[in-house]
């Protein structure tokens, strides 16, 4: 990638910085505090991209309080860790902000020096190099022993396979139009990319890195996450109002779960450390549905912030995190009273939530 200048914008602030371009391995300076300055880590950390601010958030559990915040880039969104905790990869893209009903070829041109993947050292709790994803990567997969990362490019129809180690694209698959989500099952055999536009779930084997079959489900899938026993995969289909229920087996739709709200926009999946319950995101609705995995029944909905997004559960199973882009805050729920114990600000539209053991 060929290295383009750093513009440092030099205000009354420290550490402030705006950049173009940057060779794949040099990342932008970060005001990131040192490891050493952060509490002692005795709870989960709570990891929150902030799409509109271009960082992310970190938040101790223990508290509930943002502990810090660290430059990243543009549009920060989908984030994963690597099977081993010391690293978290985060989907960046220079793409204009968007929408379903928005006519694309009215927004300013995309910076593409901004698209790629950001790796994140945990231990040094920065920014350490950016890798090449692919176009407009938004959100990803990381393969079971660590040197792969299936990603979704959502301008232009791609799953882009990436080296880690090589920072090497090693090859780009056709997944149909806006592909979104990306699933991989827990034995790490098998990724599923949603395509928004097509309304079609498209499956690779990560043993041959193949396209081995793709299905319908409804319009607009955004997230596909599987049950911990590998069984059964759950796929919100936004503008279809619904969730689909996969066989992993035969890679089909055995149940299609309906969803209600004013409106019902079911977007993010967080699933139960025990499979038994799943928790999905309604955006729009304000809400959160939660599911009985042995019914595939709804059992209830409850009410968590403004059009929330991302979510994640913690490791006992019992404290959720949404994302509520528009209110830039993060809700902190009780699973067993289900109810929003604190709303925490951070950045501007967050967006991905992880949550480090």
């Amino acid at each position: 990638m060929k290295r383009l200048p750093l513009l440092l914008v030099l205000g009354g602030c420290l550490g402030l910085l705006s950049y173009c371009g940057r060779d794949s391995d040099t990342p932008p300076e970060s005001s990131a505090p040192e490891t050493a300055s952060l509490p002692p880590k005795t709870s989960p950390w709570v990891y929150v991209t902030n799409e509109a601010s271009g960082d992310m958030s970190i938040i101790d559990s223990a508290t509930n309080e943002v502990i810090g915040t660290i430059p990243l880039g543009k549009r920060p969104r989908g984030i994963q860790f690597s099977p081993d905790k010391k690293t978290l990869y985060v989907a960046l893209s220079g793409s204009p902000f968007g929408g379903p009903d928005v006519d694309r070829s009215t927004l300013p041109p995309a910076d593409k020096t901004a698209d790629g993947i950001g790796v994140f050292d945990i231990e040094q709790n920065k920014l350490i190099k950016i890798l090449d994803g692919g176009s407009d990567p938004e959100q990803m997969a990381v393969s079971a022993d660590g040197t792969k990362l299936y990603v979704a490019n959502e301008d232009v129809g791609l799953a882009t396979i990436v080296d880690i180690a090589a920072n090497k694209v090693i090859k780009t698959i056709p997944v149909g139009d806006e592909p979104e989500g990306v699933g991989i099952s827990p034995d790490g055999k098998t990724v599923y990319i949603t395509s928004e536009d097509d309304a079609e779930i498209f499956v690779i084997d990560t043993e041959t890195d193949t396209l081995t079959k793709s299905f319908k489900v409804g319009l607009r899938p955004r997230v596909a996450a599987f049950l911990p026993d590998g069984s059964r995969a759950y796929i919100t289909a936004e503008r279809g109002e619904s969730i689909a229920v996969v066989d992993t087996a035969s890679h089909e739709v055995i149940e299609t779960i309906p969803v209600t709200g004013s409106p019902a926009r079911p977007m993010g999946i967080a699933v139960t450390p025990d499979g038994k319950k799943i928790f999905v995101t309604m955006g729009r609705g304000k809400t959160v549905a939660v599911i009985d995995t042995a019914t595939n029944e709804v059992t209830g909905y409850f009410e968590v912030g403004l059009r929330p997004w991302g979510i994640a559960i913690t490791p006992d199973g019992k404290t959720l995190y949404t994302a509520n882009g528009p209110s830039h805050d993060v809700s902190v729920v009780d699973v067993e009273t289900q109810m929003v114990v604190k709303k925490i600000p951070v950045g501007e539209r967050p967006w991905g939530v992880a949550i480090l053991p």
